[in-house]
Parts: structure tokens; sequence; C-alpha cells
């Protein structure tokens, strides 16, 4: 397949973003109406590309449309092709305003209530016009699923093992590590020298057993002698774990970061010793993914907070 005669002169971006449309909404029909475009018009750009490669790209059916082989393929492609277009564009936004720009980033519910709200309060204050979009989501989700289709461009994870670094880099920012958690006002907070053995029958508020976190805090308990309270809720909620204990009558285990890092929750470390293991949290972007010049600049602010949470606290 020679590049002058099928790839250079034949195959249009707008093409291939009618392509990933369509593969999106299984249906012409449907991407033509979100494309704002006729239902022909969309049939005739599938068939351009799939008479330019030679090669069917999609399956027709009655029931829709589905990519071939062929056509997840040239979609991979396609999704990597328009997300470097678009970093390029960001770069030329930077390079006219070094402080406009968009950031997505993906963290865990207590990453976002505490480090990540601290690193992007003081980055927008020295970039005033930066957006961001942040999305949560466990560390799985965001390693697995939202970083390598793009959706994101940065991610703080929280791992307790390094992570595996084939399509990803990463870079250790700070220790972490759950810890006992109570309302300001509940006894458990005023009291000093307990033990977890003592906690261990009260109303607890967790995340699912079977869960990674779920599974990190068992240790903790297990390192104890103990074995997980039977915890009255289960849940990955934040707003819920907040509303709970704010009644002073549950416990819980939250990332010390979340506690150390945002003095405006009603929540305090419970004197209680904990013995899990350390959870780090890494910044992980994509390899060989074109980081943005604010992306990187965001990046750097990070570093400095993670270094200074005294001055933070």
């Amino acid at each position: 397949m020679q590049w002058s005669d099928r790839i250079g002169r034949r195959i249009k971006l707008r093409d291939m973003h009618i392509l990933l449309a369509v593969a999106k909404f299984g249906s012409m029909g449907k991407a033509a109406a979100e494309l704002a475009m006729s239902q022909p018009a969309v049939s005739k750009a599938i068939s351009d590309l799939e008479h330019a490669l030679g090669l069917r790209l999609l399956d027709r059916s009655p029931q829709g449309v589905e990519p071939t082989p062929y056509g997840d393929a040239l979609m991979r492609c396609g999704t990597a092709v328009f997300d470097d277009l678009k970093q390029g564009v960001k770069e030329l936004q930077f390079l006219a305003d070094p402080t406009v720009g968009e950031l997505s980033i993906g963290c865990t519910e207590p990453s976002a209530a505490g480090f990540v709200a601290v690193v992007i309060d003081r980055f927008s204050r020295e970039n005033p016009k930066a957006v961001f979009d942040v999305v949560t989501a466990d560390f799985t989700a965001l390693h697995t699923r939202e970083l390598p289709e793009r959706k994101i461009d940065l991610a703080f994870i929280p791992m307790t093992e390094t992570p595996s670094e084939h399509d990803t880099v990463s870079e250790w920012l700070l220790d972490d590590r759950h810890v006992v958690a109570a309302a300001v006002d509940s006894k458990w907070t005023r009291r000093r020298h307990l033990t977890l053995a003592q906690l261990a029958d009260e109303p607890w508020v967790l995340p699912q057993r079977q869960s990674a976190v779920g599974s990190y805090i068992s240790e903790g308990f297990r390192a104890a002698g103990l074995d997980l309270p039977d915890a009255s809720v289960h849940t990955f909620s934040l707003a819920l774990h907040q509303r709970l204990l704010a009644t002073g009558r549950y416990l819980t285990a939250l990332p010390l970061s979340m506690l150390d890092y945002n003095r405006h929750l009603s929540l305090r470390q419970v004197a209680v010793e904990f013995p899990v293991r350390p959870r780090p949290i890494w910044i992980m972007t994509l390899r060989n993914r074109t980081l943005s010049p604010l992306a990187q600049r965001f990046i750097e602010c990070a570093r400095r907070v993670a270094k200074s949470p005294a001055k933070i606290r």
C-alpha cells in the first residue's frame, strides 16, 4: 500500500471522525444525527475509507453496525491521531498564552477531596485561565480504562505496588496510608491510647470487602490480629461517609492525605495504631503521548505540593 496513492491523498480526517462516531453509536443513522449530517453522506464517507484501504471496516446488519478487526485497528490509530491533534492545538494555545488551556485529570474521590484539590487550587492561582475536567473513579478504572483510552491527560493513583510501566509512565509523589477516622466531635477522637480491638464492634462505614481498597483495609485489621469488622454500611461514596460520620456514631478508614490536606472536613484521625502498608500516590501518564506544556506545569506544581505538606496544612 503506497502512502501517496492511498493514504496521503485519499484518507481524510473528516472520514476518520465519521468512522469513530459510527462505531461509537453502532448506527449510521444515529451517527448522522449526532454529526448533523445526512445518513447517505455518512455512508459515503465509510465507503470511501473502505475503498481507499481495500478493506471492510464495518459489518452491517439489521441490528446496526460493528467494527471488523480492520476497523478496530484503524480506530485505535484514529483515536491516537485525533488525540495528538488535540494536544497540538493545546500547545498552540499555550504558545499564544501560557496560562490558558484545559486539563483532564483522573483521581479517586478521597484524592479529589484532599491532595488533588490542593494542587488544583495552587495551580489555578498561578494560572487563573486554566480549566480542569476532573474524572473520579477507582484506581483500577483510571489505570486500565480512562488513561489508555486517552480520556484523561494524567491520573493520580494510590497503589501499594509499583505500577506496571508497559504502556504508562509513573512517578512517585508521596507516601500515603489509611488511618481510622471519625467525626470531630466523636467520643473516639477525644480519647488516647486506644487499641483497634476496642473499636472492632462499633458501627463502621467501609468500602466493599472484595474491592481493592477493601482488601487493603482488611490487611490492616489482620496485621493487628483481627478480622475485618462487619461494617454497618458498605459504600465508596465519600459524601455518604461524611454524612454518616457526622452523626458521631460511625468509624471509617480513610487516606491520611485526605485528612491532612483538607482541614475543612469535619473528620479527624482517631489515635489508634492501624498497621497497614504505605499506599503511595503516583502520578501516571500515558507512554509515548505528548503532554501539553500546561500539563507539564501542572505536574511540576503537584511535585511542589507533595514536597511541602507542612506548609499546606
